[in-house]
């Protein structure tokens, strides 16, 4: 059995939720069984934001994630906060185009990749969290690219559709991080 989890933090408004149930969507295309499990602050845009998303051959008991194989975080109160619930040998993702940040672990991989500078090279700031999907697709093989792509078709609405060629390239660009 292959049980999967990923942990997106940051602020509302940041696109963690719409991430969330990207990867979900892929890994659902790839025929695995999945969760979304979205939490947020009562202030929404601007407040505190996280999904967990669980991936997995099997039915899900839980959408809970108490141990991640990945955190993706695009704020430092979500890494400070998220860092411990990573397994060992894990792997945290940090933006690090709006902060800097140091684990304080030494069991885990780390990340730092800059998510936002990306979207600006790209020009629509929604890639931030896009080009991070890709990272983690590349360090760990969730899912790939092609169903990542057909995921797009089905979660943005199709008025969307002609920014999907800057999604792929968002991802594009996340992935040569994991390298």
């Amino acid at each position: 059995m292959i049980d999967f989890s990923v942990i997106l933090a940051g602020f509302g408004g940041q696109g963690i939720l719409s991430a969330g149930k990207m990867a979900a969507e892929a890994a659902l295309f790839e025929g695995k069984e999945v969760s979304w499990f979205p939490s947020y602050g009562p202030e929404m845009r601007g407040g505190t934001a996280n999904c967990s998303v669980v991936i997995s051959d099997e039915p899900i008991g839980s959408p809970v994630i108490n141990d991640a194989d990945v955190v993706i975080c695009l704020n430092q109160p979500s890494a400070e906060k998220f860092e411990s619930s990573i397994k060992p040998g894990g792997i945290l993702v940090i933006d690090s185009s709006l902060f800097s940040y140091e684990p304080s672990r030494t069991d885990i991989k780390f990340i730092a990749m800059p998510a936002s500078d990306i979207a600006t090279e790209l020009g629509n700031m929604q890639f931030a969290t896009i080009s991070m999907l890709g990272c983690l697709s590349a360090a760990t093989g969730c899912f790939s690219r092609e169903s990542f792509e057909s995921s797009l078709y089905e979660v943005l609405p199709e008025r969307h559709h002609a920014k999907i060629p800057g999604n792929l390239s968002a991802f594009d660009k996340g992935a040569a991080y994991a390298k």
